[in-house]
């Protein structure tokens, strides 16, 4: 984190009366001035040219001390957290002024904690995000409030459908915001169907300066990899500006047996005239790891067997999964007027992706026997996205109202083949000592084509009164879905307030709803690929949050409900029975606790539970998958005794997951600990900053429960360098 800084770089001249008067002012007058002067000014502000103020003539006006501001923002401005938030069609709103529970990492924190994804910005030290640990899956894997979310759902500067598919390197972007809880009325319908919150990736624009960035980087125990971003404007006001990145990783992971390796290469223009803006972004990214984490299940009646070493490979180290996505984008906006802005949005992205590996690997007794059935995937997919809509500010009397109006249009089409269980491709190995046969040859037979075709139509209205201090935002959403044999339309009203009482203190609530295409069975199960109805998620919540100078609070209350949907391991159907409701207390805080030691994270206490399941059915049960209590905390301390250094703690502790639906098996709670160091340095050339980082210090064995098997080992010990240099 760095501070913010203000500088009053001129001297303050008193001329008028004051000049051609000698006068003096002694030390308690010089006192009560600078005491009046840091009353008005947050609690770091420091002066400096303190000298005695000498005697001034009329042809020497009297000059008062240079003053410096070195006003310390808490931790939203100090660079691990931005000013406001993507908060769907709403636009962008600040912290005291959302009626949501809302989070936004900057480009900063990512290259500070040396995120590879997206779920390593998000699940770092946000306690409603729930990540099981695992390095090398098939996809990125995450929970928000206790739900299941799909790295397909994220939106790209606002739209879904241009992000890649499975997996997706964060360098290109400026700012990740997480908006929890369901979000139809505020985004449409996710592609994927996500209900516990939304992830938006908002991309990188070139600054006013010219940027020449590079970032050499390494994990262990042998990937090297280069970050290049470069960014320069051009023509009359720098009205157009180029950004672009490139990133190359490549090599063996901590995880004995497993190479990952990514390719990204991002471009973005935009230009900015008096009432228009235009922006593109364009992107080509390859993902591949060999010696995939899909996850191991076990057979009936047998208990979690004891972890193995975590750098254990439970899967065939021969395995591999290949995704290739690339994407474009292209934004207009125009003023209207001054109160009133159109806008609208295009983008294309395609995904072909291929996968080599177990299909179902079971452990069949105490002793680790794991049985492994092999299967084969691939599909290819292509997305189209559209947003077109108007924003306008107006008054009536004594109110306030932002109108916002919107349509979408979102339409995938996908192509899958391959074989869900190659014959004579079996192996059978030990969880302790695995050892795997030859890879077996890919084939990929035409399976079946599937498509998703979703239209929608917003409106909303934040009705501002009492100076802005009281803000009720009311809102409806039209959707329609087409996939499969359905063709269905609903209508998702939202419904939020939000009261600042205080310059620092605000308090809220919110109803909204959220809108999912069924749940389609797993590949795994034996109604693989059926397809539920769409389906109707409903959130109540109430909040309140408290912003000073250095710190910040939220404390929220939540109760989302929605249709159960989970593979039932007793007969191995995938099931809509019932419905799962999460209530949960989320607790989370940034900011400095002492100068110099800055603070990040919070706590969730989630009770889902299974509620009016068929039959009485395993009521008032945990749902698969989901931690009850989490607790996370960054820490950061900016040493007096060397400048420039910051040393860096994280801690991750994480309540036990159920993995059948009867509760009796579980995987147990575990606590990681991470510990880091950065050391920047201005006074060269060249500017670098250094950073090391140990993930699992401990190298600490656990088990966390993936989205498409019971069981898979946590990452190991890990360790991160990397160098910056802005040349």
């Amino acid at each position: 984190m760095q501070d913010r800084h203000t500088s009053l770089n001129q001297p303050l001249i008193l001329s008028g009366k004051m000049a051609g008067k000698s006068f003096k002012l002694n030390r308690l007058i010089r006192a009560q001035m600078l005491l009046g002067l840091g009353l008005l000014l947050p609690i770091s502000t420091s002066f400096a040219n303190t000298a005695q103020i000498l005697t001034q003539t009329d042809e020497q006006p009297v000059v008062l001390p240079t003053i410096s501001l070195n006003a310390e923002a808490n931790s939203r401005l100090a660079g691990q957290l931005a000013q406001t938030s993507h908060v769907g069609f709403l636009g962008e709103k600040k912290f005291l002024e959302t009626p949501f529970q809302t989070q936004a990492y900057t480009d900063q924190y990512i290259a500070d904690h040396q995120a590879k994804d997206i779920t390593d910005v998000i699940a770092k030290t946000d306690a409603a995000v729930f990540s099981n640990g695992v390095t090398g899956a098939w996809g990125e894997n995450y929970y928000i409030r206790g739900f299941a979310s799909s790295a397909g759902d994220m939106s790209m500067n606002g739209m879904f459908g241009i992000t890649p598919f499975y997996r997706t390197s964060p360098e290109m972007f400026e700012q990740v915001s997480v908006l929890k809880g369901p979000s139809a009325l505020l985004n449409g319908m996710p592609p994927a169907g996500s209900i516990g919150g939304t992830v938006n990736l908002a991309t990188k624009r070139a600054g006013d300066e010219p940027l020449n960035r590079f970032t050499a980087s390494y994990m262990s125990d042998s990937q090297f990899g280069g970050h290049i971003d470069i960014a320069r404007r051009f023509g009359q006001d720098k009205a157009f500006g180029v950004r672009l990145n490139g990133v190359y990783r490549d090599g063996q992971g901590a995880v004995q047996h497993q190479d990952k390796k990514t390719e990204l290469l991002s471009l973005g223009l935009d230009w900015r005239g008096e009432r228009t803006r235009v922006s593109a972004d364009l992107y080509t990214a390859e993902d591949r790891i060999d010696g995939v984490t899909r996850g191991i299940n076990l057979a009936p009646g047998i208990a979690i067997p004891k972890p193995p070493k975590p750098n254990t490979l439970l899967n065939p180290d021969w395995s591999f999964v290949h995704s290739k996505d690339k994407g474009a984008m292209l934004r207009a906006e125009y003023d209207v007027t001054e109160q009133v802005m159109a806008y609208a949005a295009y983008g294309q992205s395609k995904t072909d992706y291929q996968y080599n590996g177990t299909m179902l690997s079971t452990v069949v007794d105490e002793k680790g026997t794991l049985n492994n059935r092999i299967g084969q995937l691939a599909f290819d997919q292509e997305k189209k996205s559209a947003d077109v809509g108007l924003k306008a500010k107006l008054n009536t009397g004594a109110l306030g109202h932002d109108l916002v109006m919107n349509a979408t249009y979102y339409k995938h089409n996908q192509n899958d083949y391959g074989q869900r269980d190659v014959n004579g491709a079996q192996n059978t190995t030990n969880i302790y000592n695995p050892v795997w046969g030859k890879p077996a040859d890919l084939y990929l037979p035409f399976l079946f084509s599937s498509s998703l075709e979703t239209r929608s139509y917003g409106v909303a209205d934040t009705v501002s009164m009492m100076r802005e201090r009281l803000q009720l935002t009311l809102g409806l959403r039209y959707q329609q879905v087409k996939t499969g044999n359905y063709d269905e339309s609903a209508v998702t009203p939202g419904a939020a307030i939000v009261y600042k009482a205080t310059d620092y203190l605000s308090v809220y609530a919110n109803y909204i709803e959220g809108l999912s295409k069924g749940g389609q069975a797993p590949a795994t199960a034996e109604n693989s690929d059926t397809v539920f109805a769409p389906q109707k998620t409903k959130q109540k919540e109430l909040g309140i949050k408290l912003e000073l100078d250095r710190f910040q609070h939220s404390l929220s209350w939540f109760d989302i409900s929605q249709p159960n949907n989970y593979l039932d391991n007793a007969d191995n159907y995938y099931k809509s029975d019932g419905e799962q409701r999460n209530r949960g207390i989320e607790w989370s805080f940034a900011g400095n606790i002492i100068n110099d030691v800055r603070v990040l994270g919070g706590v969730t206490l989630l009770d889902p539970e299974l509620a009016k399941t068929k039959a009485g059915e395993n009521q008032g049960n945990v749902p698969i998958g989901f931690a009850k209590h989490q607790a996370k905390l960054g820490v950061e301390w900016d040493t007096a005794f060397a400048a420039g250094l910051t040393l860096t703690a994280n801690m991750t502790a994480v309540s036990k997951q159920y993995i059948n639906a009867e509760n009796t098996l579980y995987a147990p709670g575990h606590t990681v600990y991470d510990i880091g160091a950065r050391y920047r340095v201005d006074a060269v050339k060249v500017p670098m900053t250094l950073r090391a980082g140990i993930h699992n210090l401990s190298n600490k064995a656990y088990w966390g429960m993936p989205q498409l098997s019971n069981l898979a080992l946590g990452a190991p010990r890990t360790y991160m360098l990397s160098a910056t240099f802005d040349f």
